[in-house]
């Protein structure tokens, strides 16, 4: 299936997603944020595809929204926003709670939607060029892409509201130091190297990854006890309708590398 703003490839059981809008600055739309659902909706229900790598062609990771698109919208701006916000949400929704890891691996400037596409990622691996900036507020509008959500839990309230007001222009090296990423590459071998990773997770146990982000992703409106309990549940659950779970404790017994199916 062909898309106009994305690229699609699947590779060893890998779906590798591709912005494909360099000469726009990879800068979202409507219709880029609908293809994205599609493709989210694709790698969340296939099960041959186990680890899902995001990245951009061109320089840019991603410049936010397309703000000519915006501009022309005039009076229907609203309206227009809403359904290419509710497209990105659902997709992010989907990436996030799929069962397959997600890996976004930032090969330049991520700004705007662009940088909560760029943490949203389960790993997150960045290019030693590239740059990070909320920036939202700099054009007068409010976050979104879940940023207000994800931001907060990782570098707590008060950096969230500054890195939100103020909207520095982080390194990639001052993003590691914040765990806004998880690992910074050369630019020549990031693309070389998130696909290593990922070919890693897609020959791991599918099920027991997706309860591990679903356990994670759910954790901070939880309390204890209800948090052990969803662990119970999963870990039973694993238990009984899993065959990975069967063959990793059956491989570490029989003291060989467990072959994980997926399933």
């Amino acid at each position: 299936m062909g898309y106009k703003t994305l690229e699609l490839k699947i590779i060893d059981k890998v779906a590798i997603i591709t912005l494909n809008r360099p000469d726009d600055a990879n800068s979202l739309n409507l219709e880029m944020a609908n293809e994205l659902l599609e493709i989210a909706t694709i790698c969340d229900s296939d099960p041959n595809i186990r680890a899902v790598v995001l990245t951009a062609n061109g320089k840019m990771f991603s410049g936010g929204g397309d703000l000519p698109s915006f501009k022309k919208q005039g009076d229907k701006l609203s309206e227009y926003l809403r359904l290419t916000t509710t497209g990105l949400h659902m997709a992010i929704s989907r990436f996030k709670r799929m069962n397959a890891p997600f890996i976004v691996a930032v090969n330049g400037t991520a700004a705007g939607a662009g940088f909560s596409i760029a943490i949203s990622g389960d790993l997150v691996f960045s290019s030693d060029s590239a740059r990070f900036t909320v920036a939202y507020t700099k054009i007068g509008v409010s976050p979104d892409g879940g940023s207000t959500w994800m931001l907060p839990r990782i570098v707590g309230e008060k950096k969230a509201m500054e890195l939100m007001l103020l909207n520095p222009v982080l390194k990639a090296e001052e993003a590691l130091q914040l765990g806004l990423i998880s690992r910074i590459y050369p630019e020549a071998d990031l693309h070389e190297e998130s696909f290593k990773v990922a070919c890693q997770l897609a020959v791991g146990p599918s099920l027991a990854f997706g309860e591990t982000k679903r356990l994670l992703a759910d954790s901070s409106v939880n309390s204890m006890e209800h948090q052990l309990e969803l662990e119970t549940r999963a870990i039973a659950g694993l238990a009984r309708y899993s065959k990975d779970t069967k063959e990793g404790i059956g491989s570490f017994i029989e003291k060989r590398a467990p072959e994980f199916k997926g399933e």
